[in-house]
């Protein structure tokens, strides 16, 4: 019931992912980054405790295959989970359960790794990592096009009503924290959100730092 791409930027070294899914919600439960550690999707049957517990191992100086295998082995109910894992070095790692849902699959690319469950196909993670592989631009932009991508290779087996993208940089708190938890177009909508936030992204940066240097706000009553 999900599909998504974890992803690093390695000109930048911001950490993202992209996430969809038919439940509600789903980037609240999934999707986790840490700046300066890496990013990891907790995904199929969630424990969202998973996904933190991995970055903890990321910063203990794991690299992404020992903290996933840190975190996997011996754990109760490990065999109904489906995570994915870049580190601060681009390295990735992958677990799929036996007991993963419906038609699943994992690809793995340069800085990134996609995975799914319940899809339409099995090539879906694939077209992810080669959209990822072959955008430009902001890590953000790369992140969406391969959600995009993923949709457009058969996606879920059913619809699709959440998405999130979500990137962390150089700060304590995500750089992009973007979420549609009920929709009838949620990638769509997320493309949206994203068009309207890209812009102004790094104002919120600023104000956060230094608001005597911040643009200004752009509400009613601002001079």
């Amino acid at each position: 019931m999900t599909f998504s791409l974890v992803g690093r930027c390695a000109r930048t070294g911001q950490f993202g992912m992209v996430i969809s899914s038919s439940s509600p919600a789903v980037a609240a439960r999934c999707a986790h980054v840490g700046a300066g550690v890496g990013a990891v999707a907790s995904q199929n049957v969630t424990d969202p405790a998973l996904g933190p517990l991995v970055l903890d191992a990321l910063a203990s100086g794991l690299d992404a295959g020992a903290a996933l295998r840190r975190v996997t082995t011996g754990r109760d109910f490990i065999d109904w989970r489906q995570l994915l894992v870049v580190d601060r070095q681009g390295h990735v790692a992958i677990h799929s359960g036996r007991q993963v849902l419906g038609i699943w699959a994992e690809a793995k690319g340069r800085d990134c790794a996609a995975g799914g469950n319940l899809l339409a196909n099995d090539g879906v993670p694939a077209a992810m990592v080669a959209a990822f592989e072959g955008a430009t631009g902001h890590l953000g932009e790369r992140l969406m096009q391969a959600l995009e991508a993923g949709l457009a290779a058969g996606g879920e087996a059913g619809p699709v009503h959440s998405a999130g993208l979500k990137v962390a940089d150089r700060l304590d708190w995500p750089l992009i924290d973007l979420r549609i938890d009920w929709s009838d177009a949620p990638i769509a909508d997320l493309r949206a959100a994203w068009q309207v936030y890209a812009p102004q992204m790094a104002a919120y940066v600023q104000r956060a730092l230094d608001p005597r240097a911040a643009p200004s706000y752009g509400v009613p009553g601002d001079e």
